[in-house]
Parts: C-alpha cells; structure tokens; sequence
C-alpha cells in the first residue's frame, strides 16, 4: 500500500499522481457489509481515478492519502440517464407487450402495467386513485395515468 500527498492542478482539483488526470471526489456512505464483516472504508470520503482503477482516502486528517483498488464495476464513471422533464411530456398512447410492460417516455426503461383495483377507504373517503389501470416506472418513479374515455396516457404525480 503507497502512501501520497496529492497534488492540485490549477482549478485547484486533486490529480491522480500515477496518471495526472483530475479525480472524481466521492462522498463519504453508509457503512457496508462485505462478507458478513462491517466495512468501515466506506464511511470516508474518497477521491477515485478511473483510468487508473483506484482511489485515495486521506489518513486520521495528516493530508496523506493511501492508495486502493476500486471494485471493478466501479471503474466506469456511473452514465447519467436523460430524463425527460414532466412538462415536455404530451399525452400519449402506451401500448403494453405480452409481458405487460412498455418503454417509459421519461427516461426509457421498462414500465410496468398495474392493473385497476376496487375502490378503497381511506381515512373514511373513497380513494379512486388506482381505480383503473396504469403505467408504473420503478426507475423513475413515473406514473402514467389514461386519460378518461380515450386511449392516451399522461404522467401522473402519484
């Protein structure tokens, strides 16, 4: 395990001193368990390298930092999904496929179709919220509503 000083570059970012490229700070997480064990490592802030493959945390606040190996699905800088906003959405038709899913419009996963269900009391009221049928994205939290006697769906809140 080496032990670094890291330098700064003129934007005043931490560089990788293997590569010389900036790092990616990454803030400190909750504590994992890794094989049955508590994984404290994680609690700390890191700076990571991806070229490299490894990143540095700093040691008990003496501005030196030991050099890791990250896992190797970490490696990859994490791609960020291009969510469509809820204003730019028109109604729209959804047609569902034999697995009784359909691409979401928002960010382009796969949606599930709910099925309609009784009307339910709550707190004395009858809620009519999933009287009928709709569209729901677990990846975007989407809900796709049907507009009321046509076949066009729109997004929906809850």
């Amino acid at each position: 395990m080496a032990v670094f000083q890291l330098q700064k570059d003129t934007t005043n970012n931490f560089i990788c001193p293997k590569c010389g490229k900036p790092l990616h700070f990454v803030d400190g997480q909750a504590v994992q368990i890794v094989q049955g064990r508590a994984d404290m490592s994680a609690v700390l802030p890191k700076y990571e390298c991806y070229d490299c493959g490894i990143y540095f945390q700093e040691l008990l606040g003496s501005g030196f930092y030991d050099e890791h190996d990250l896992p190797k699905t970490a490696c990859q800088p994490q791609k960020v999904k291009k969510v469509v906003s809820t204003g730019d959405l028109p109604p729209m038709v959804l047609q569902r496929d034999a697995n009784n899913q359909c691409v979401c419009p928002r960010c382009g996963e796969m949606m599930d179709y709910i099925e309609g269900r009784a009307v339910q009391l709550v707190d004395g009221r009858p809620d009519m919220e999933n009287v009928k049928g709709h569209f729901h994205c677990k990846s975007c939290s989407s809900y796709f509503r049907p507009i009321a006697s046509t076949q066009y769906y729109q997004w929906s809140e809850k």
